[in-house]
Protein backbone atom coordinates (compact mmCIF):
# COMPACT_ATOMS: atom_id res chain seq x y z
CA UNK A 1 0.00 0.00 0.00
CA UNK A 2 1.31 3.45 -0.93
CA UNK A 3 2.23 5.53 2.10
CA UNK A 4 -0.54 8.12 2.30
CA UNK A 5 1.51 10.45 4.46
CA UNK A 6 4.73 10.93 2.48
CA UNK A 7 3.74 14.49 1.47
CA UNK A 8 3.33 15.39 5.14
CA UNK A 9 6.71 13.91 6.05
CA UNK A 10 8.31 15.93 3.27
CA UNK A 11 6.60 19.08 4.53
CA UNK A 12 7.74 18.79 8.15
CA UNK A 13 11.27 17.62 7.32
CA UNK A 14 12.11 21.25 6.64
CA UNK A 15 10.19 22.98 9.43
CA UNK A 16 9.99 23.11 13.22
CA UNK A 17 8.11 19.77 13.37
CA UNK A 18 11.02 17.75 11.94
CA UNK A 19 11.61 15.98 15.28
CA UNK A 20 8.14 14.42 14.95
CA UNK A 21 9.63 12.17 12.27
CA UNK A 22 11.29 10.16 15.05
CA UNK A 23 7.96 8.57 16.01
CA UNK A 24 5.22 9.48 13.54
CA UNK A 25 6.03 7.28 10.50
CA UNK A 26 5.95 4.08 12.56
CA UNK A 27 2.63 5.08 14.15
CA UNK A 28 1.01 5.86 10.81
CA UNK A 29 2.42 2.72 9.19
CA UNK A 30 0.72 0.71 11.92
CA UNK A 31 -2.51 2.66 11.36
CA UNK A 32 -2.41 1.99 7.62
CA UNK A 33 -1.88 -1.72 8.20
CA UNK A 34 -4.86 -1.87 10.58
CA UNK A 35 -6.99 0.30 8.29
CA UNK A 36 -6.83 -2.26 5.48
CA UNK A 37 -9.61 -4.08 7.29
CA UNK A 38 -13.22 -2.90 7.42
CA UNK A 39 -14.75 0.11 5.71
CA UNK A 40 -11.58 2.09 5.07
CA UNK A 41 -10.73 0.13 1.94
CA UNK A 42 -14.20 0.94 0.54
CA UNK A 43 -13.84 4.61 1.42
CA UNK A 44 -10.47 4.73 -0.31
CA UNK A 45 -12.17 3.42 -3.44
CA UNK A 46 -14.72 6.24 -3.14
CA UNK A 47 -11.93 8.81 -2.95
CA UNK A 48 -10.22 7.29 -5.98
CA UNK A 49 -13.41 7.75 -8.02
CA UNK A 50 -13.78 11.47 -7.32
CA UNK A 51 -13.26 13.24 -10.65
CA UNK A 52 -10.67 15.92 -11.22
CA UNK A 53 -12.46 19.24 -11.68
CA UNK A 54 -11.53 22.85 -12.25
CA UNK A 55 -11.85 24.61 -8.89
CA UNK A 56 -11.74 28.29 -9.73
CA UNK A 57 -13.67 29.39 -6.64
CA UNK A 58 -12.22 28.83 -3.17
CA UNK A 59 -13.90 30.36 -0.14
CA UNK A 60 -12.86 29.09 3.28
CA UNK A 61 -15.66 30.96 5.03
CA UNK A 62 -18.67 29.85 7.07
CA UNK A 63 -19.41 27.34 4.31
CA UNK A 64 -16.21 25.83 2.90
CA UNK A 65 -16.98 26.49 -0.78
CA UNK A 66 -14.89 24.83 -3.46
CA UNK A 67 -15.72 25.11 -7.14
CA UNK A 68 -18.44 26.83 -9.14
CA UNK A 69 -21.68 24.95 -9.89
CA UNK A 70 -21.40 25.53 -13.64
CA UNK A 71 -17.82 24.15 -13.78
CA UNK A 72 -19.28 20.62 -13.99
CA UNK A 73 -22.21 19.10 -15.86
CA UNK A 74 -25.23 17.43 -14.28
CA UNK A 75 -23.75 13.96 -14.71
CA UNK A 76 -20.56 14.91 -12.84
CA UNK A 77 -22.59 16.63 -10.14
CA UNK A 78 -24.71 13.55 -9.55
CA UNK A 79 -21.61 11.36 -9.52
CA UNK A 80 -19.78 13.57 -7.00
CA UNK A 81 -22.82 13.78 -4.72
CA UNK A 82 -23.33 10.02 -4.90
CA UNK A 83 -19.70 9.46 -3.91
CA UNK A 84 -19.76 12.01 -1.09
CA UNK A 85 -22.93 10.45 0.31
CA UNK A 86 -21.09 7.15 0.59
CA UNK A 87 -18.99 8.86 3.29
CA UNK A 88 -22.02 9.64 5.51
CA UNK A 89 -22.65 10.57 8.23
CA UNK A 90 -21.18 14.07 7.83
CA UNK A 91 -21.11 15.69 11.27
CA UNK A 92 -18.99 18.88 11.11
CA UNK A 93 -19.32 21.52 8.40
CA UNK A 94 -20.94 22.88 6.24
CA UNK A 95 -19.28 22.41 2.87
CA UNK A 96 -20.29 23.20 -0.71
CA UNK A 97 -18.56 21.37 -3.57
CA UNK A 98 -19.48 22.69 -7.02
CA UNK A 99 -22.86 23.70 -5.67
CA UNK A 100 -23.44 20.42 -3.78
CA UNK A 101 -24.35 21.56 -0.27
CA UNK A 102 -23.18 19.15 2.44
CA UNK A 103 -25.60 20.07 5.22
CA UNK A 104 -23.77 18.61 8.21
CA UNK A 105 -25.22 17.75 11.61
CA UNK A 106 -23.40 20.64 13.28
CA UNK A 107 -23.27 24.26 12.18
CA UNK A 108 -19.59 24.31 13.06
CA UNK A 109 -19.29 27.85 11.73
CA UNK A 110 -21.28 29.09 14.75
CA UNK A 111 -18.67 27.70 17.12
CA UNK A 112 -15.91 29.35 15.08
CA UNK A 113 -17.70 32.71 15.17
CA UNK A 114 -18.01 32.47 18.96
CA UNK A 115 -14.34 31.79 19.65
CA UNK A 116 -12.49 33.71 16.92
CA UNK A 117 -12.77 37.20 18.49
CA UNK A 118 -11.18 35.94 21.72
CA UNK A 119 -8.03 34.18 20.52
CA UNK A 120 -4.62 35.31 19.35
CA UNK A 121 -4.58 36.01 15.59
CA UNK A 122 -3.54 32.84 13.76
CA UNK A 123 -1.56 34.58 11.05
CA UNK A 124 1.82 32.87 10.46
CA UNK A 125 1.26 30.46 13.37
CA UNK A 126 1.71 26.70 13.53
CA UNK A 127 -1.64 25.33 14.68
CA UNK A 128 -2.70 21.93 16.03
CA UNK A 129 -6.32 20.78 16.41
CA UNK A 130 -6.62 17.73 18.68
CA UNK A 131 -9.78 15.76 17.93
CA UNK A 132 -10.48 17.67 14.73
CA UNK A 133 -13.22 15.42 13.32
CA UNK A 134 -13.41 15.69 9.55
CA UNK A 135 -11.39 18.89 9.59
CA UNK A 136 -13.88 21.72 9.03
CA UNK A 137 -12.07 23.99 11.48
CA UNK A 138 -8.70 23.22 9.90
CA UNK A 139 -9.86 25.12 6.83
CA UNK A 140 -11.07 28.02 8.98
CA UNK A 141 -7.64 28.16 10.64
CA UNK A 142 -6.04 28.31 7.21
CA UNK A 143 -8.51 31.05 6.22
CA UNK A 144 -7.13 32.99 9.20
CA UNK A 145 -3.68 32.75 7.54
CA UNK A 146 -2.14 30.12 9.80
CA UNK A 147 1.22 29.09 8.34
CA UNK A 148 0.79 25.35 8.93
CA UNK A 149 -2.29 23.50 10.19
CA UNK A 150 -2.36 19.95 11.56
CA UNK A 151 -5.40 18.10 12.85
CA UNK A 152 -5.38 14.73 14.56
CA UNK A 153 -8.30 12.33 14.88
CA UNK A 154 -8.07 8.53 14.80
CA UNK A 155 -11.37 8.01 12.93
CA UNK A 156 -11.00 6.36 9.52
CA UNK A 157 -14.23 7.99 8.35
CA UNK A 158 -13.18 11.49 9.40
CA UNK A 159 -9.85 11.03 7.64
CA UNK A 160 -11.68 9.91 4.48
CA UNK A 161 -14.07 12.87 4.62
CA UNK A 162 -11.16 15.28 5.03
CA UNK A 163 -9.37 13.74 2.06
CA UNK A 164 -12.55 14.06 -0.01
CA UNK A 165 -12.59 17.81 0.64
CA UNK A 166 -8.84 18.12 0.10
CA UNK A 167 -9.22 16.35 -3.27
CA UNK A 168 -10.86 19.55 -4.53
CA UNK A 169 -8.41 21.89 -2.78
CA UNK A 170 -5.07 20.17 -2.07
CA UNK A 171 -3.56 22.90 0.12
CA UNK A 172 -0.12 21.58 1.20
CA UNK A 173 -0.33 23.54 4.46
CA UNK A 174 -3.42 21.71 5.83
CA UNK A 175 -3.17 18.11 7.06
CA UNK A 176 -5.18 15.58 9.05
CA UNK A 177 -3.36 12.68 10.70
CA UNK A 178 -5.40 9.68 11.90
CA UNK A 179 -3.79 9.29 15.30
CA UNK A 180 -5.08 9.76 18.82
CA UNK A 181 -3.86 12.30 21.35
CA UNK A 182 -2.18 9.55 23.38
CA UNK A 183 0.20 9.01 20.47
CA UNK A 184 1.53 12.56 20.49
CA UNK A 185 5.09 13.04 21.72
CA UNK A 186 5.97 16.22 23.60
CA UNK A 187 6.42 18.36 20.48
CA UNK A 188 6.45 21.78 22.20
CA UNK A 189 6.28 23.34 18.74
CA UNK A 190 2.81 24.78 18.09
CA UNK A 191 1.84 28.42 18.58
CA UNK A 192 -1.84 27.56 19.09
CA UNK A 193 -3.42 24.27 20.16
CA UNK A 194 -7.16 23.77 19.79
CA UNK A 195 -9.18 20.98 21.36
CA UNK A 196 -12.92 21.19 20.79
CA UNK A 197 -15.42 18.63 22.00
CA UNK A 198 -12.88 16.17 23.40
CA UNK A 199 -12.18 16.80 27.09
CA UNK A 200 -15.36 15.17 28.42
CA UNK A 201 -14.52 11.98 26.51
CA UNK A 202 -11.23 11.53 28.39
CA UNK A 203 -11.04 9.27 31.44
CA UNK A 204 -8.14 11.32 32.79
CA UNK A 205 -8.86 14.96 31.92
CA UNK A 206 -5.84 16.39 33.75
CA UNK A 207 -3.47 14.09 31.88
CA UNK A 208 -5.16 15.13 28.63
CA UNK A 209 -4.80 18.83 29.42
CA UNK A 210 -1.14 18.29 30.22
CA UNK A 211 -0.70 16.53 26.87
CA UNK A 212 -2.11 19.60 25.16
CA UNK A 213 0.27 21.80 27.14
CA UNK A 214 3.27 19.78 25.96
CA UNK A 215 2.40 20.44 22.31
CA UNK A 216 2.69 24.20 22.84
CA UNK A 217 5.81 26.27 22.60
CA UNK A 218 6.43 28.47 25.67
CA UNK A 219 3.97 31.35 25.42
CA UNK A 220 1.70 29.45 23.06
CA UNK A 221 -2.08 29.55 23.41
CA UNK A 222 -4.53 26.79 24.29
CA UNK A 223 -8.09 27.12 22.95
CA UNK A 224 -10.38 24.64 24.68
CA UNK A 225 -14.05 24.19 23.78
CA UNK A 226 -15.98 21.71 25.87
CA UNK A 227 -19.14 20.84 27.79
CA UNK A 228 -19.44 22.55 31.17
CA UNK A 229 -21.97 22.79 33.99
CA UNK A 230 -22.90 25.74 36.16
CA UNK A 231 -21.05 25.96 39.45
CA UNK A 232 -17.93 27.01 41.34
CA UNK A 233 -14.38 25.70 41.05
CA UNK A 234 -15.25 22.54 42.97
CA UNK A 235 -18.22 21.62 40.75
CA UNK A 236 -17.78 18.61 38.47
CA UNK A 237 -20.54 16.42 37.04
CA UNK A 238 -19.63 12.73 36.76
CA UNK A 239 -22.52 11.19 34.80
CA UNK A 240 -23.72 7.63 35.12
CA UNK A 241 -23.75 5.18 32.23
CA UNK A 242 -24.68 7.86 29.68
CA UNK A 243 -24.92 11.60 29.20
CA UNK A 244 -27.18 12.74 26.32
CA UNK A 245 -27.09 9.10 25.17
CA UNK A 246 -23.28 9.21 24.92
CA UNK A 247 -21.56 6.36 26.75
CA UNK A 248 -18.06 7.85 26.89
CA UNK A 249 -18.64 11.00 28.95
CA UNK A 250 -16.54 10.98 32.12
CA UNK A 251 -16.16 14.44 33.67
CA UNK A 252 -18.03 17.68 32.96
CA UNK A 253 -16.55 20.47 35.10
CA UNK A 254 -17.79 24.00 35.61
CA UNK A 255 -15.81 26.65 33.77
CA UNK A 256 -14.43 27.77 37.14
CA UNK A 257 -13.28 24.22 37.93
CA UNK A 258 -11.71 23.85 34.50
CA UNK A 259 -9.79 27.10 34.93
CA UNK A 260 -8.67 25.84 38.34
CA UNK A 261 -7.41 22.60 36.75
CA UNK A 262 -5.46 24.60 34.15
CA UNK A 263 -3.84 26.74 36.85
CA UNK A 264 -2.79 23.60 38.75
CA UNK A 265 -1.14 22.36 35.55
CA UNK A 266 0.84 25.56 35.15
CA UNK A 267 -1.17 27.34 32.45
CA UNK A 268 -1.24 31.11 32.66
CA UNK A 269 -4.36 33.28 32.78
CA UNK A 270 -7.03 30.64 32.05
CA UNK A 271 -10.38 32.30 31.43
CA UNK A 272 -13.78 31.60 29.98
CA UNK A 273 -14.37 33.78 26.91
CA UNK A 274 -17.71 32.36 25.78
CA UNK A 275 -20.53 30.05 26.83
CA UNK A 276 -23.65 28.98 24.99
CA UNK A 277 -26.44 26.46 25.30
CA UNK A 278 -26.43 24.17 22.27
CA UNK A 279 -29.57 24.86 20.25
CA UNK A 280 -31.67 22.59 18.07
CA UNK A 281 -30.66 24.67 15.05
CA UNK A 282 -26.94 24.28 15.74
CA UNK A 283 -27.03 20.48 16.06
CA UNK A 284 -29.66 18.51 14.16
CA UNK A 285 -30.24 15.59 11.81
CA UNK A 286 -30.03 16.34 8.07
CA UNK A 287 -30.09 14.41 4.83
CA UNK A 288 -26.29 14.11 5.22
CA UNK A 289 -26.51 12.87 8.84
CA UNK A 290 -29.64 10.80 9.29
CA UNK A 291 -28.87 9.36 12.75
CA UNK A 292 -30.22 10.65 16.05
CA UNK A 293 -29.19 14.17 16.99
CA UNK A 294 -29.70 16.69 19.79
CA UNK A 295 -33.51 16.60 19.84
CA UNK A 296 -33.30 12.87 20.58
CA UNK A 297 -30.85 13.44 23.45
CA UNK A 298 -33.04 15.86 25.41
CA UNK A 299 -36.00 15.30 27.73
CA UNK A 300 -38.99 15.67 25.35
CA UNK A 301 -40.93 17.54 28.05
CA UNK A 302 -38.08 19.75 29.28
CA UNK A 303 -35.31 20.74 26.90
CA UNK A 304 -33.27 22.15 29.79
CA UNK A 305 -32.42 18.54 30.69
CA UNK A 306 -30.91 15.59 28.88
CA UNK A 307 -33.00 12.47 28.48
CA UNK A 308 -31.20 11.11 31.57
CA UNK A 309 -32.12 14.18 33.64
CA UNK A 310 -28.75 15.98 33.61
CA UNK A 311 -28.39 19.66 32.63
CA UNK A 312 -28.69 20.06 28.84
CA UNK A 313 -25.46 20.64 26.89
CA UNK A 314 -23.81 23.94 27.81
CA UNK A 315 -20.58 24.63 25.97
CA UNK A 316 -17.80 27.01 26.93
CA UNK A 317 -14.62 28.30 25.33
CA UNK A 318 -11.64 28.51 27.68
CA UNK A 319 -8.38 30.21 26.66
CA UNK A 320 -5.02 29.97 28.44
CA UNK A 321 -1.31 30.33 27.73
CA UNK A 322 1.60 28.05 28.40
Amino acid sequence: MTDLFTPFYQQIAGNRLAHWLQTLPAQLAHWQKEALHGDFHRWQKVLAQLPATKVSKIELGDTITLGLPDAIDDGQRKRIEHLLRQLMPWRKGPFAIHGIHIDTEWRSDWKWQRLLPHIQPLENRFVLDVGCGSGYHLWRMREANAAFVVGIDPSQLFYSQFEAIKHFYPDPKVHLLPIGCDELPELQAFDTVFSMGVLYHRRSPLDFLNQLKMQLRPGGELVLETLVVEGDEQTVLVPGDRYAKMRNVWFIPSSAALCHWLKRLGFKNPRQVDSSVTSLTEQRATSWMENESLIDFLDPNDHSKTIEGYPAPLRAVIVAER
